[in-house]
């Protein structure tokens, strides 16, 4: 029997592809001095109850006291978590992660009095003190992202309950991730070449874009066999995430979860609700995108599993790490000399975990705090996709770096609303570069099929999750069980509305639910696709050659969370509370379609 390709261990990876942590604790002997020190501030923190409400000068104290114990926590929760991710499977990650989610929930627990004591304070009397003392105007607009939701907020004994018992609302979202990242076993399968490989979220990444069929499917139908095999341990992980959502929102008297989660970046529901409303008027688009996938392909039926590979054949595009980073800076180079400085900074400083290894958390983020730098995580192989995703992930890098630097702590970090808007950007730049670099229509298709699977998984995939995840928190929340079959009945029928009549839906993908880690992120997944529209308009900003747009976009990197995420992509071209972006986003998208289709008939 061949030899069985297997993942290196974390120690068997090549250092020079893996990120340095050391500029954040150089060993774990610091990292134990800095766990104590900020143990000893949040045992304090009770004794600042009751005491700001006198003036402001008490206020400022117990603000910045707040902050100066919130600020090194988060440096050893992203040293842990990081580490954590590294190897999902190493005994010691994993109780630095429980130690510093620990010490997070005795925190909250120990400030639980400070937003209900602040909304104690008389609303005319707060904007007196904002107004005289300057050590508080810094704090006012974080201080006004509170008093707004001083409908919401409960009194310091019930919100420091609520503190307390963090850990026991998380722990089925928690329970996924272990089983997930590290748990779940997968057979050995064979690869594109006939090898035999152990198949892992990573390999069944890069098995489904094969351009063998029978590789497709067997990696498709192995992988959710393992997903089926554990569907109602998955469905109550997922039903009891719901719960903890639907519960948090109902005692903070919101109306229901969406809102709760909306709320806290003051995104106004009907930015949700015309998502999906364009979507499903647009879903001709990707039925016919996807007809156009079965025709090209020459398949007698076109499965769910035949959605990834690439419709030219071939990937004409590969890409060892060295070479997707200097492809990189050339298509980013349109943002500027500053920002490329700092894309190369990060290539420079190990910034950037690279390879797959055993037990290291699938998928690939960006991640840090206002003391760190802007790590990212990645799984890597040669492909134009990951060239995408290293692409992405510096977006969100790059954000972080920009509103690190020209920020205080307090506004140091942004809403997920706009992270997005980042990333994607970026993507979307990288598109228009290949485009530009390449005349070989070959290349050509090739990149366009990249933006239209880009699109369909990002724009139209993602509100399919949106839907599905706000009927089931709906579904919960008018008392119906979210068993392991009620949910892929629901899944698949969606499945079949978005994709219509020209894919055969198959039975698998009804345990699609099963897998996605973003349904427990409470109402994450809508904004990928507000994001993916947005950055459809800033991307044409910017290559515009009008300095001031590209200016207005940096802008946007640098507010953090100094202003509210509407207003901040307002100043930055993008009214999202108006359907004019998304318009545009169908527009390009159809106009690329057409481009597509034009361009198949030729070759």
């Amino acid at each position: 029997m061949a030899d069985i390709k297997q993942l290196p261990t974390r120690d068997q990876v090549n250092s020079e592809l893996t990120w340095d942590l050391t500029p954040i604790f150089q060993n774990q002997q610091a990292f134990e001095q800095a766990f104590d020190r900020v143990m000893k501030q949040i045992d304090a923190l009770p004794e600042l109850e009751g005491k700001m409400a006198h003036s402001s000068d008490d206020l400022v104290k117990v603000l910045e006291t707040i902050m100066n114990t919130i600020r090194p926590a988060e440096k050893l929760y992203v040293y842990a978590s990081l580490k954590h991710d590294q190897d999902t499977s190493n005994a010691e990650n994993q109780a630095l992660s429980g130690r510093t989610q620990n010490m997070f929930t005795k925190l909250e627990s120990n400030i639980a009095w400070f937003e209900p004591e602040l909304l104690a304070i008389e609303p005319a009397t707060l904007n007196q003190w904002i107004e005289t003392e300057p050590a508080l105007k810094p704090y006012e607009h974080y201080l006004h992202t509170i008093t707004d939701e001083r409908a919401h907020v409960l009194t310091p004994a019930a919100e420091k309950l609520l503190a307390q018992a963090g850990d026991a609302l998380s722990a089925s979202s928690n329970t996924f991730g272990v089983l997930n990242d590290a748990d779940l076993e997968f057979p050995v399968v064979e690869d594109e070449d006939g090898g035999t490989v152990q198949l892992t979220q990573g390999v069944y990444d890069q098995l489904i874009q094969s351009t063998k069929p029978e590789v497709r499917k067997m990696a498709f139908k192995q992988l959710y066999a393992v997903y089926h095999q554990f569907r109602h341990t998955l469905a109550a992980t997922l039903s009891g995430n719901v719960k903890t959502h639907n519960f948090e929102a109902s005692v903070h008297h919101y109306e229901n979860a969406r809102q709760a989660a909306m709320n806290a970046n003051h995104i106004p529901v009907s930015v949700f609700d015309s998502l999906v409303t364009s979507v499903n008027d647009h879903l001709s688009l990707l039925h016919r995108y996807v007809a156009l996938r079965k025709q090209i392909l020459k398949l007698p039926e076109l499965h769910m599993y035949d959605l990834y590979t690439p419709i030219t054949g071939e990937p004409q595009l590969s890409y060892t790490f060295e070479e997707a980073k200097s492809e990189a800076l050339k298509a980013l180079a349109v943002m500027g000399p500053d920002y490329l400085s700092h894309v190369q900074e990060a290539f420079d400083s190990h910034w950037i975990d690279v390879v797959e290894n055993k037990g290291k958390r699938s998928g690939a983020y960006s991640s840090g705090m206002y003391d760190t730098a802007p790590y990212i995580l990645l799984n890597w192989q040669d492909n134009l996709e990951s060239l995408f995703t290293l692409v992405h992930e510096m977006g969100h890098s790059m954000h972080s770096y920009y509103t690190t630097h020209n920020q205080p702590y307090q506004y140091g970090d942004y809403s997920i609303f706009v992270a997005e808007i980042a990333s994607t950007t970026n993507e979307t730049l990288l598109t228009d570069y290949l485009l530009k670099k390449y005349p070989e229509k070959q290349v050509q298709a090739f990149v366009l099929n990249h933006y239209l699977d880009g699109f369909k998984g990002t724009v139209f995939r993602q509100t399919q999750f949106a839907e599905f995840e706000h009927f089931i928190h709906e579904q919960d929340a008018a008392g119906q069980p979210l068993t392991a079959e009620f949910l892929s009945q629901h899944y698949l029928a969606l499945n079949k509305k978005y994709y219509g009549d020209a894919v055969i839906s198959d039975p698998e993908i009804a345990d699609e639910w099963s897998r996605i880690p973003h349904f427990y992120y409470n109402y994450y997944v809508y904004q990928y696709a507000t994001g993916f529209a947005a950055a459809n308009t800033l991307a044409q900003r910017i290559t515009s050659g009008d300095t001031a747009k590209r200016d207005a976009y940096l802008n946007y990197l640098k507010s953090g969370s100094s202003d509210y995420p509407i207003n901040v992509m307002q100043k930055a071209g993008v009214d999202m509370t108006q359907t004019a972006y998304l318009d545009q986003a169908f527009a390009e998208f159809e106009q690329r379609l057409n481009q597509f289709e034009t361009l198949a008939k030729t070759m």
